[in-house]
């Protein structure tokens, strides 16, 4: 077991991969505490609910209900600090519920480590590392933690957030050395850097704040995360609107003044206004509605990073795919084996035919097996199935030797070291010892193995590989990526002789709903781009059967894009639809070259080198079963699935989202719009008061809090993803928007005050006409959130029931505004009065011509 054998860590000697107990590691977390740097406080309930009350308006409005408390005028007083206080439990709920759901976003976000515990290795949050724990590291790994390498496989980190060098430092095992704390210690590894190459294994010196990633945070402020740019737009538009209406709500003031209306009234009246409408919540709003619509990506195995990175989906133009696990399953198998040996030998592994054994098929299945870390389980006892958990490409392989009576555990072979797979190489190697001395495995593309090699093994000894048998090699490869097979080469090397030991190819099916998904991201006017590391030929093929590779249009290699400058794949890029053979160097490339012509590129990655284009493109995407951490610490998003309908959905999503923010802000402003020139307008007409502050906060309550929320759950419209990206950079009130809001709010104010004249002109009751105009107000604002559900339908051909909440929704709110109106009990809070069935029928036809109006406008 790999603990220390006494409390300090200097003694620590002597190892075996067993790890801490659970119990032990269990006692030093609670002694420690979690391995996490100094991070802002997380909201309480108390203050987010207290957060509700720091608006300047709702402050002075509190401020006046308690100056006419003590005035003895509780009447007026009460009801408005009731609405006040209803109003922000209902913004409390919301904004916690929001809370909640990034702070679960957060954590389903936070790196991973693989940790030896209870003698096995486990994955566990990096916030439960410990000291004393051992760390298991693999390239593509961020460091969780401080601690000593303990074994070592070409371990290289990058630990430039520590010392500014950008070249990888290479790492070795520790001997006697005992300085734990120093930076810089080549037999160290550091929290927060980046494992780039290798493999290896540590022993955690310290977590947190001790460790030299939490000495540098510690000097540093806590950096907020900016606005969304949506955000930002509407927090500008929300001020100019604020000052608009206090403009507004000072000439309600002054006119009501000069009528002779009590001063401490017209005081409330426009306190009241500039509270109903001024939306100076819109950017709180966004974040609400982006946190649901996140949500909702969640349940379909999209788990996106950042909030911003929802309004970018909806303007993406460009999809720059992998190949292996997002379009195709990523479920390899085996299907055929090819040898060299006096001709060329092919072995179909799809049926039940009895291959004959070689030295060359032998050899090549012994180096299928000792170059994997897959592990094989094996089931059954009359008939004897294999499984292997690991690498899909190694388990595949280790699964066809089991299968021929070839296993790892049984070969008389030891595994001395290992050169991992490499981009740049394309292969990985293994150097081993038996009883005949040193040698290696080496596994990877076939025309690298291929142009290395200069023997084969025709029979116990290698002879030459004459140039016959490459050329038929590399046909008979050629042949098998032309029918979307994947192709793995095997080599040895003994004694100096580099010998080809043949190929395996593998089938990996493209997956069922690849297909539609790219051809609706060709509806959506998405352009969808291959880029693989595999074969032109098996790119090309897969490309084909989903829908990507059309007739005349290029596929281009790594090696091609080598011999071009930036600006001659810039002149390209537009016209490729597959690019192979590509390292991570070219993904870079290839995104810069899509950005220059003006996309709003998304790309998807997995490997450590994938970063780098992954921080670079508009929205970057890392696979969440194969990805590795760095990678997913980098994308603004995570396929928890690998699988590319999965982001087709989240770009659908996010033009959902996006459109629905729309939809709501519509919504919203037009209804502010309408309730400020109500009030103004009876000014100007010379009318009574048209409805009392504790009236136009029941309408605020009414139809500002539920229904607006449920426009944020709006289901997708199928001319989503029937027309092209909206721009980047295009208005948010483009198509008319803002117009057709102004419009609305004009028809909104119109309607009540011609609710309010005529009730008023046949009763002669001012109570029963402010009862009218509340009715109507309230009644034509439940009707346009049904409007705001679609920009190109009227109410008459819009889908009523597609959104239930909505529908419940507004069935309370219309029960609200029905039982302040006709409970006696209510009656006297917000002074209202049962309306007589004429009355009744003046307000809600007043409301029912808004839309009639607004019908005949749209088709306008």
């Amino acid at each position: 077991m790999v603990k220390l054998l006494e409390n300090d860590i200097s003694q620590q000697q002597t190892y075996s991969f067993d790890g801490l107990s659970s119990q032990e590691a269990a006692a030093r977390l609670a002694r420690d505490g979690e391995n996490v740097l100094e991070h802002k406080k997380k909201n309480s309930a108390v203050k987010i609910f207290a957060g509700q009350f720091h608006d300047v308006m709702v402050i002075i409005l509190m401020i006046a209900t308690v100056v006419s408390v003590i005035l003895g005028q509780y009447t007026d007083a009460i009801p408005i600090l009731l609405i006040v206080i209803v109003n922000a439990f209902l913004g409390f709920f919301q904004e916690w519920r929001c809370e909640k759901t990034l702070e679960k976003l957060k954590d389903m976000t936070a790196p991973g480590a693989m940790c030896y515990r209870d003698s096995k290795l486990v994955k566990i949050p990096a916030s439960r590392v410990v000291t004393g724990d051992i760390v298991s590291l693999k390239a593509g790994d961020r460091v969780p933690c401080d601690g000593f390498v303990v074994s070592a496989k070409g371990l290289e980190c990058n630990e430039s957030l520590l010392t500014g060098e950008s070249e990888p430092a290479a790492k070795t095992k520790r001997m006697v050395e005992n300085d734990f704390s120093s930076p810089g210690c080549g037999y160290m590894c550091y929290m927060g850097t980046v494992v780039t190459k290798g493999s290896g294994v540590i022993s955690c010196t310290a977590t947190g704040k001790n460790t030299q990633m939490g000495k540098i945070s510690a000097m540093l402020e806590e950096i907020e995360e900016p606005p969304t740019p949506l955000q930002k737009k509407l927090g500008e538009l929300g001020k100019v609107l604020a000052l608009i209406c206090l403009g507004v709500c000072v000439l309600v003031f002054v006119a009501g003044v000069l009528r002779g209306e009590p001063l401490l009234e017209m005081i409330m009246t426009g306190i009241t206004i500039a509270i109903a409408a001024i939306p100076e919540g819109l950017p709180a709003t966004v974040t609400i509605a982006l946190a649901l619509g996140v949500r909702r990506m969640l349940r379909h195995k999209a788990l996106v990073h950042k909030l911003r990175s929802v309004e970018t989906l909806g303007c993406a133009t460009v999809i720059c795919t992998d190949k292996t696990g997002t379009l195709t399953r990523n479920r390899m198998r085996v299907t055929h084996i090819v040898t060299a040996q006096e001709g060329i030998n092919q072995f179909d592994l799809s049926g039940e035919n009895d291959i004959p054994r070689s030295t060359a098929l032998q050899k090549l299945l012994e180096c299928a097996c000792v170059c994997s870390d897959a592990r094989l389980s094996i089931s059954g006892s009359k008939h004897i199935s294999y499984n292997a958990e690991g690498d899909p490409t190694e388990a595949a392989l280790v699964t066809a030797a089991a299968q021929m009576g070839v296993f790892a555990d049984k070969l008389d072979i030891e595994k001395t070291d290992e050169i991992p797979f490499d981009s740049q190489s394309r292969s990985m190697t293994v150097i081993c010892k038996d009883t005949r001395g040193t040698f290696s495995y080496k596994k990877g593309a076939c025309d690298i193995i291929l142009s290395e090699c200069m023997f084969t093994y025709p029979d116990e000894e290698p002879r030459m590989l004459d140039n016959g048998q490459r050329l038929s090699i590399a046909k008979l490869c050629d042949s098998y990526c032309a029918r979307g097979l994947r192709v793995i080469a095997f080599e040895e090397t003994r004694d100096d002789k580099r010998i080809f030991l043949g190929f395996a190819a593998l089938e990996d099916p493209p997956r069922k709903e690849a297909k539609s998904a790219v051809e609706l991201c060709a509806k959506a006017g998405i352009k969808t781009v291959m880029i693989t590391g595999d074969h032109k030929l098996t790119a090309q093929a897969i490309g084909e059967q989903t829908g990507i590779y059309k007739k005349g249009s290029l596929i281009l290699t790594g090696a091609e894009l080598d011999r071009m400058s930036d600006e001659e794949l810039e002149g390209m890029v537009e016209n490729c639809s597959i690019f192979a053979r590509v390292t991570p160097a070219h993904k870079l490339r290839i995104v810069r070259a899509f950005r220059k012509h003006g996309h709003v590129c998304a790309m998807t990655g997995d490997g450590v080198n994938d970063a780098p284009a992954i921080k670079e493109a508009d929205i970057g995407v890392s696979m969440g079963e194969s990805g590795t951490e760095v990678t997913k610490q980098a994308a603004e998003m995570i396929l928890l699935d690998d699988n590319f309908a999965t982001l087709v959905n989240a770009v659908e999503e996010g033009r959902t989202i996006y459109h629905n923010i729309r939809k709501f802000v519509r919504y919203l402003i037009s209804c502010n719009i309408g309730e400020v020139l109500t009030m103004l307008g009876g000014m100007v007409m010379g009318l009574p008061m048209v409805l009392l502050p504790v009236q136009i906060l029941l309408v605020n309550l009414v139809t500002d809090s539920l229904p607006a929320v449920a426009l944020g759950l709006e289901p997708a419209e199928d001319s989503f993803m029937h027309s092209a990206p909206r721009k980047s950079d295009e208005s948010f009130f483009s198509g008319g928007l803002l117009w057709r809001m102004i419009i609305r709010g004009v028809f909104i104010a119109l309607s009540t005050l011609a609710s309010f004249t005529l009730v008023l002109k046949y009763s002669g009751s001012v109570e029963a006409a402010r009862t009218a105009a509340l009715c109507t107000l309230t009644v034509s604002q439940l009707i346009h959130v049904f409007e705001c559900k679609s920009e190109r339908k009227t109410l008459f051909s819009v889908d009523l029931l597609s959104n239930p909440f909505l529908v419940f929704s507004v069935a309370v709110s219309a029960l609200v505004l029905f039982v302040c109106t006709y409970l006696p009990v209510l009656q006297g809070v917000f002074f209202t009065f049962a309306l007589t069935r004429t009355q009744l029928v003046i307000a809600l036809a007043s409301a029912a011509v808004v839309p009639v109006l607004a019908a005949v406008f749209h088709k306008k």
